[in-house]
This record gives structure tokens, C-alpha cells and sequence, in this order.
């Protein structure tokens, strides 16, 4: 992946979106000069909230014109057993994760948001079984349509997903790392202690 012009990637979150999850990946992700937007898929009182109570605002709503969805180069699935589910069953984010995995950009997820990869259908683009992690509770519904593998962050092409919030910030400098370089990604990581 090219690392000339601004990277941009959209966070989704949904109520029941685990909030470390979100939170560290579009931290991590801003502080490399990445342009996030945290975009939620329900609207609601002007927040989410998220799976131990953490109000989240959304910078916009799946839905909203004014977001250009195809301007971005990545997507990242958060966590959490209700936010993944309900952005697992949300049509427009199973076309956008489907879409933006076709065009080789990257597509992301940790814990339980890599349900909504397989709900998006993108093991069923490729020849060979896509490698992929999870939170292990969900590990039995990726399994038989995976490679799973028991590892902290797994890339396999443009997919990159993780286990967990203890595994965030790894999965975070992951994505900086294929979006902006490991330079930048050893820049972030080091003033958060992460070197």
C-alpha cells in the first residue's frame, strides 16, 4: 500500500461497540496523522453506547450523504458482542466491507467484529481459506469458514484481525504500519511506551 497521500479509514461503532476497541484503534490511527472517521450505523440521542456504559459521539451516520464512503482506504470492525452484531447485520456494512476487501483496501477487525467478516460473505471471494483471528468465544461460528488462527493480530493480504481489547494496540500499529509505514508506526508506538 502506497504511503504518499493521507490516509484515511473509517471506525464504525454501533451501541454495544466494546469502547477500548474503538477508542485505542482511532487514537492510535489519529495520532499517525491517519484521518479517522467514527461512524456510527444507528441514530440515536447523538451518541453510542457502548458495552460498559462509555458514551461514544459519532463524527456522522451510515446514511449520511455528505460522507463519501469510497474515498477511503480502510475499515475497522471494533469489538464487543452487541456493536458487533448489529453491525454484522447491517446490509450497508457487509457491502462496505465487501466492497472496500475487492478493491484491496484494507479491511479490519478485532474480537467479535470479525463476525461481521464473515457475515460480509469475503471468504467466499478468495480460492484459498482466509487466515483470521477472533475473541475465542466466537472462535466456534469463524472456524470451519476460516484458517483460524490462535495469534494476537493475523494479516492475510489486505485483512488484518485481533483478539481482543488487551490485543488492541498491537492490532492498532498493525493497521498505521500498512497504512502509513513502519517508520511512522515506531513514531506512534514509542512516545505511548509501545517500543
Amino acid at each position: 500500500m502506497a504511503h504518499g497521500a493521507q490516509k484515511r479509514a473509517i471506525v464504525f461503532i454501533a451501541n454495544g461497540t466494546e469502547e477500548m476497541e474503538a477508542v485505542i484503534t482511532i487514537d492510535v490511527l489519529r495520532r499517525a496523522g491517519i484521518q479517522v472517521l467514527v461512524l456510527a450505523v444507528e441514530i440515536s440521542a447523538g451518541h453510542v453506547v457502548c458495552s460498559r456504559g462509555v458514551k461514544l459521539v459519532p463524527d456522522a451516520y451510515l446514511g449520511d450523504d455528505s460522507v463519501k464512503i469510497t474515498t477511503y482506504d480502510a475499515v475497522v470492525i471494533p469489538g464487543g458482542a452487541e456493536g458487533a452484531a448489529m453491525l454484522s447485520e447491517n446490509p450497508q456494512v457487509r457491502s462496505i466491507l465487501a466492497d472496500f476487501y475487492a478493491q484491496k483496501k484494507l479491511v479490519a477487525a478485532v474480537c467479535a467484529g470479525s463476525l461481521a467478516i464473515k457475515a460480509a460473505g469475503i471468504q467466499t471471494k478468495v480460492s484459498q481459506p482466509l487466515r483470521l483471528t477472533s475473541h475465542p468465544s466466537v472462535k466456534d461460528q469463524l472456524e470451519h469458514d476460516f484458517l483460524y488462527k490462535d495469534e494476537r493480530v493475523v494479516v492475510d493480504g489486505n485483512l488484518v484481525t485481533s483478539r481482543g481489547p488487551g490485543t488492541t494496540f498491537e492490532f492498532a500499529l498493525k493497521l498505521v504500519s500498512i497504512l502509513a509505514g513502519d517508520d511512522k508506526r515506531n513514531e506512534v508506538a514509542t512516545p505511548m511506551m509501545l517500543a
